[in-house]
């Protein structure tokens, strides 16, 4: 109910500001221990059915805030205090860069949806390091989303992943290669298999290099496109698997604009909310199909309630992440969910959310 009011004022509000508004104010709310406290002890479900172990990381809950909100990796201690199991930020770039022109950001009530196209806008690798330095580490793990400047080649694209995980790899708990952007031109092309090879490769080289000589191990994960046909999905699948990827997540936003009502409908980049419900949990049934639990599946696009993400779930996401359904259902939607998660698992006599994992396919 309150934030149903709140949300009157901040939809009145350019959507980028009122993004900035927000920020600011978690700003405010991390900088104090106390209030951060309570606002965790206010949100948080404290309930060992919804702990899920995976990549041998505890998460107390399996609702994750998705890469996008948290862009310069700057506000995830107060994203952390309001009840998600985990924080995924960025996605960050080797060097700052501003993102794509304004307008850019797009909300679609008549949709519960939003369109984007922001183009990677973020302080760049260094300063999130420093974030990362100074700020209180959070008691969830903490994803850390990457990607490349926009001016980079696509075949020196490695080198930009590369760096992003060399300067990071200390503070992620996990690292998320992100070539399924829509925002970025020529992005989408490192999905196909030979680049994608290519890329993994190096990546996953590093990364073992990393924990090498650091002795900490940290999981690498994929993140692809809704777009993608049954056959390309199979190949990414497969060549993610051969390479030894440790994750999936699935989906990205959508260039599809099938059965919007929106006069926003037209604005060009990647579709996010509602509309994408149905799409995504689509793409976990097959890549679980595929997979056979053989790696953990992160589930993202249209979830905004319990049963949306029991959906995904059910078809095979071992986690789930949200964004779009933050901003309409406001900042408790984390509690509510797996409120919700819990009245759901009651219902099928399941012991542990975990017991759901690929329920529709066994």
């Amino acid at each position: 109910m309150i934030y149903s009011s709140l949300r009157k004022l901040l939809f009145q509000m350019n959507p980028e500001t009122a993004h900035d508004w927000t920020i600011r104010s978690l700003k405010m709310m991390q900088a104090a221990p106390v209030l951060r406290k309570m606002y965790h002890q206010v949100m948080s479900v404290y309930d060992p059915r919804l702990a899920t172990t995976c990549w041998g990381l505890t998460f107390p809950n399996p609702v994750g805030l998705a890469a996008g909100f948290d862009k310069h990796a700057n506000v995830y201690p107060a994203l952390a205090a309001l009840g998600f199991g985990f924080v995924e930020v960025g996605t960050l770039t080797p060097r700052p860069q501003p993102g794509n022109p304004a307008p850019r950001l797009f909300r679609l009530p008549e949709d519960q949806g939003l369109i984007n196209r922001m183009g990677f806008n973020n302080h760049g690798v260094e300063e999130a390091r420093q974030s990362f330095e100074h700020l209180p580490r959070p008691h969830i793990p903490i994803g850390i989303n990457l990607g490349k400047n926009k001016d980079t080649p696509n075949e020196r694209a490695s080198d930009d992943y590369l760096t992003g995980l060399e300067t990071l790899y200390p503070y992620g708990d996990y690292f998320v290669i992100n070539i399924s952007s829509p925002n970025t031109k020529g992005l989408r092309d490192l999905q196909h298999v030979d680049a994608l090879r290519e890329l993994t490769s190096a990546v996953l080289t590093k990364r073992n290099e990393l924990a090498d000589r650091t002795g900490r191990h940290r999981p690498v994960l994929l993140k692809i496109a809704p777009d993608l046909s049954p056959e390309e999905l199979s190949e990414i699948v497969h060549t993610a698997l051969h390479l030894g990827m440790d994750g999936i997540i699935a989906t990205n936003t959508t260039l599809s604009r099938e059965g919007l009502k929106s006069p926003h409908k037209g604005e060009a980049g990647g579709l996010s909310g509602k509309p994408l419900t149905h799409r995504s949990t689509e793409l976990i049934r097959h890549i679980y199909s595929i997979t056979q639990g053989q790696v953990p599946i992160i589930g993202v696009g249209g979830i905004f309630t319990g049963t949306d993400a029991y959906e995904k779930i059910r078809a095979g996401a071992n986690l789930i992440q949200v964004y779009t359904g933050m901003i309409y259902r406001g900042p408790s939607i984390a509690k509510r969910i797996n409120e919700e998660l819990l009245q759901l698992l009651e219902r099928d006599n399941f012991s542990s959310i975990q017991d759901a994992v690929g329920l529709d396919q066994k």
